[in-house]
């Protein structure tokens, strides 16, 4: 029998401006994200390491890739949503959900990235 999986293994936030996008992300969140070409593609990784959990994933700018408020939704875990969403504001981001409780499964936010991108945070506190 398979050993159970989340089914996400990735995902591509798509931007407009790669460099004011990846000053964004590294501002908010405080890591150091890895520009990387990938055919006509120009990316910049989030950190990621082999086997653990959660989902990696890149900004990404290319023919095809749109920002969006309307379409999927991708969810960040952070300790700490008020926090984050003084970082988002301060790197020239808004809050378009403050922090919202989900009952037992914990606490969700919603924000605009500088590229026009709805982005979600979860966390337990």
């Amino acid at each position: 029998m398979d050993k159970p999986t989340n089914p996400v293994n990735w995902f591509e936030i798509a931007v407009v401006d790669l460099d004011r996008a990846t000053q964004f992300y590294e501002g908010v969140f405080g890591i150091a994200l890895t520009e990387e070409g990938m055919g006509p593609l120009q990316m910049a990784w989030f950190p990621m390491a082999e086997g653990a959990p959660g989902a990696a994933g890149s900004l990404v700018k290319g023919e095809g890739y749109v920002p969006s408020t309307t379409g999927t939704n991708i969810y960040f875990s952070v300790e700490g949503i008020e926090g984050v969403l003084e970082r988002v504001s301060a790197n020239g981001g808004r809050t378009l959900m403050p922090r919202t409780s989900i009952g037992e499964y914990g606490f969700i936010a919603h924000f605009a990235d500088r590229e026009g991108n709805r982005v979600g945070l979860h966390s337990m506190t």
